[in-house]
């Protein structure tokens, strides 16, 4: 069960990453995309005993995730339907917004949501704790310097991510 008491539908994903294991809810609106060993991330484990593994209801977001990899798509056409704060929401709004093959920093997202300067923290917070990785596409966020700071995901895969994308050179 989901934190709301709803079922919770799963499917597994072999990427380039690792298999990605994704959540969504009775209308298949993804819920999270987690890769393995990622920090906060969910497991297919956690979810055995409660949640449905049902591939066909979550076969929309795979699609587009495999297109993705191919180099085909450069932007996710989903449902997504998350679980965070307010703060959360606002941050998650702002990844949403950045392009494909771009990058922006945490500061500037501070500042994009009005956050002061003393945020940047908070705001690196929330984007670690984003739920759906590779589609709310929290590896663009670099540090002030060009730092490839901070990736719940891993360092690893976020500079395969930025590569993929023509962020960094191969």
């Amino acid at each position: 069960m989901s934190t709301t008491g709803e079922t919770e539908y799963y499917t597994t994903f072999e990427s380039p990453l690792g298999e990605l294991l994704l959540t969504g809810d009775s209308t298949g609106a993804l819920t999270s995309l987690s890769v393995p060993g990622q920090k906060g991330g969910r497991t297919v484990q956690e979810l055995q005993g409660h949640g449905v593994r049902d591939p066909a209801r979550l076969a929309a977001a795979t699609r587009q995730l495999g297109a993705y990899f191919a180099g085909e798509l450069k932007e996710f056409d989903l449902e997504l339907r998350p679980t965070g704060t307010e703060f959360r929401r606002r941050v998650w709004d702002v990844l949403d917004a950045v392009p494909y093959g771009d990058t922006t920093t945490y500061g500037a997202v501070a500042a994009r949501i009005g956050a002061s300067g003393v945020a940047v923290r908070a705001v690196g917070g929330a984007i670690g704790a984003n739920p759906l990785l590779i589609v709310r596409p929290c590896h663009r966020v670099i540090g002030a310097g060009g730092s490839l700071t901070g990736y719940a995901g891993g360092l690893e895969r976020k500079v395969r991510l930025l590569t993929l994308e023509g962020s960094l050179p191969h």
